[in-house]
């Protein structure tokens, strides 16, 4: 048993889990996996080398899914607001599963294909998600759990992938293919969650162990942790699902209505789709904004949210020491009247309150490759 463990929590373990101990990685518990928090290098290390060179992250605790059927796209389409049908076989799309109130049940990522959709949810939210799917849409609904899922991230994550998987390179942003990666059969798409160009790896449980050590012995590229993920994916504006979204917001107020096509907000037809609609009529109390604050302490999750004459406006969900931009950032919800970017307000820590403004995301660039 991790000495970090509870004596009453029996977690997880990924594929990876015996390579994690022997790069020295600090394991934690997360959402229900037994998880590297860091290696080594460190938090901040880890985060600044994401950014500069090329980081490799096990997300096998993620939950990937397949769809089948010809028609998986049009029938997906009746439990999340994304444009589904309108994607081109092997792009990708991000989207949420919604409740009738329009609460976020776990937001996705869905690529389409001619005869299937192959679909990565989040790990707490994985076996929910799974039962609602199959109870919607039926045995077409088939879960992988026979794959692990690692990322490779940053700048020069192309050029090592274009060693290992010709093919790789030449994928745009957003797409996905099966090709094979160190000899290894993959399902492969361009994306992640740092901001950063980079590459979703989805492989066999009993070969990730070989690719990963394939990657990790490239020039440049770490082993990276939860703990950076996490301030990667905040600078970049991500949302972390059951802090900055759940079942309390709907894509409005959480500011993902880029999302929603035009042709989704006329029709509908996804739960909770007339309180979005009003909701994008009408506005909303609240939104999802980023914050920065002012000095170098950091305002977290919980911390509540004053404006300029000291009255209760909002509350932190994610936040933080940005390492890329030296400094504290955060996200979180505010009043609608207090969400403009460059808003004055004061964030709640410790008793203490610190000035802070209302910022725009994301706080460091996207360098997604576009082609």
């Amino acid at each position: 048993m991790p000495a970090d463990q509870h004596p009453d929590q029996i977690l997880k373990q990924t594929p990876l889990h015996a390579l994690h101990r022997e790069l020295g990685a600090k394991m934690v518990p997360f959402a229900g996996y037994d998880m590297p928090v860091q290696y080594p290098l460190g938090i901040l290390k880890e985060h600044l080398h994401t950014r500069a060179a090329a980081g490799v992250f096990d997300v096998s605790h993620m939950g990937q899914l397949r769809i089948r059927g010809a028609d998986a796209a049009r029938r997906l389409e009746a439990l999340v607001p994304g444009d589904l049908q309108a994607l081109k076989t092997g792009r990708m799309r991000y989207s949420m599963f919604t409740d009738e109130r329009a609460g976020i049940l776990d937001d996705l990522m869905v690529t389409r294909f001619d005869d299937h959709l192959f679909v990565v949810v989040n790990a707490a939210c994985k076996e929910a998600d799974t039962a609602h799917l199959q109870k919607h849409l039926g045995a077409s609904v088939e879960p992988l759990t026979d794959r692990a899922l690692v990322a490779l991230q940053g700048p020069t994550a192309a050029a090592v992938m274009a060693r290992h998987a010709t093919d790789a390179a030449a994928m745009a942003f957003m797409s996905g293919a099966y090709i094979k990666v160190a000899g290894f059969p993959c399902f492969v798409t361009r994306s992640g969650y740092t901001g950063e160009d980079g590459y979703e790896i989805s492989v066999a449980n009993d070969a990730v162990e070989a690719l990963t050590r394939k990657l990790l012995a490239e020039p440049g590229v770490q082993a990276i942790g939860l703990g950076a993920r996490d301030s990667l994916r905040l600078e970049a504006g991500l949302c972390l699902y059951g802090h900055d979204i759940d079942t309390t917001t709907t894509p409005v107020e959480a500011a993902l209505t880029w999302a929603i096509s035009k042709r989704r907000r006329a029709e509908g037809g996804f739960p909770g789709a007339a309180v979005v609609q009003k909701q994008l009529a009408q506005g909303t109390a609240k939104l999802r904004v980023g914050v920065k604050p002012e000095g170098r302490a950091p305002a977290r999750e919980g911390a509540e949210i004053a404006d300029a004459s000291g009255a209760i406006v909002g509350k932190i969900t994610s936040g933080g020491f940005g390492p890329t931009v030296n400094g504290p950032v955060a996200m979180g919800y505010v009043t609608t009247p207090n969400a403009a970017a460059g808003t004055p307000v004061q964030a709640l820590v410790r008793g203490q309150k610190l000035p802070a403004r209302v910022a725009a995301m994301p706080f460091a660039p996207h360098r997604y490759h576009r082609g």
